[in-house]
């Protein structure tokens, strides 16, 4: 016993105790809420790497806001007030079970650092053109809520998908695009800058749900009522990319800017 009390006290011993001691402090230091996590990059998504990696469940861990997709690429993905829900074919909301897993969303724990009103009348591209100008940096992300009625919102969704999977700008040529009018809902998603070019999506990516949690879809237009804009500033982004035979063997070296402002558009 005496002995292991003199290891102990060995100056190695207490040299390798402070050091790691060190770095957990680091970790503690350097965790935060201010984070945007992301499951495999937008690019593996065009190429049709459409099987999900990580389950609903353990990406609520890393946020209460956010958008995504589902498992074979089964509509679209809204994350809101730490509630899931599931834009169907159809338009229409579910809300999917946290077992169910998504090959493609981002997430965040969202706190307003900066708000603004919408111009009553104002569309998509005034939002985007007008919030750009305005925001403090280009070279950092934001998380983005709006909540208030639209005069008009156009949106999709995306159908799941079968063997031998489609590059996603084929599939959008044919999604089914819905018009709501005079309707009460939140938007969420985020604007990332220009640098995230073939992991995120520069500039703006929204999804929209009605109050009602009834509807909604991937926003293609909307011309704003009476709409609050709110901002989160991120400094943070974490990047979980998919372990399987489809992302390492996709051709992620090939520049699809022109497919993806088809799908965005």
């Amino acid at each position: 016993m005496r002995k292991e009390v003199k290891d102990m006290l060995n100056p190695r011993v207490k040299l390798f105790i402070a050091t790691c001691l060190v770095l957990l402090s680091a970790v503690v230091c350097f965790a935060s809420d201010e984070v945007i996590t992301q499951v495999s990059t937008i690019d593996a998504l065009m190429s049709g790497v459409y099987d999900g990696v990580t389950t609903l469940g353990e990406l609520r861990k890393n946020g209460d806001l956010g958008t995504g997709t589902l498992d074979r690429l089964d509509g679209e993905l809204i994350l809101l007030d730490g509630v899931f829900y599931q834009v169907t074919i159809d338009g229409t909301v579910v809300k999917p079970d946290l077992g169910t897993k998504t090959p493609f969303a981002a997430v965040t724990f969202f706190t307003a650092d900066r708000s603004l009103k919408l111009k009553v009348g104002s569309n998509f591209r005034e939002f985007t053109d007008g919030t750009e100008k305005w925001f403090p940096s280009r070279n950092i992300f934001y998380a983005v809520k709006m909540t208030g009625t639209f005069r008009s919102v156009k949106a999709r969704s995306v159908p799941s998908q079968k063997r031998p999977y489609r590059p996603l700008d084929e599939i959008a040529k044919t999604q089914p695009i819905f018009e709501f009018k005079n309707v009460t809902g939140t938007v969420v998603g985020f604007w990332c800058p220009p640098f995230v070019k073939g992991t995120g999506i520069p500039g703006y990516h929204l999804h929209f749900i009605t109050s009602d949690k009834k509807a909604g879809g991937h926003i293609l237009d909307f011309v704003a009522g009476d709409v609050t804009a709110e901002f989160d500033d991120t400094r943070e982004f974490f990047l979980i990319l998919p372990d399987d035979d489809d992302f390492d063997k996709a051709d992620l070296a090939r520049d699809r800017t022109t497919e993806l402002k088809a799908v965005e558009k």
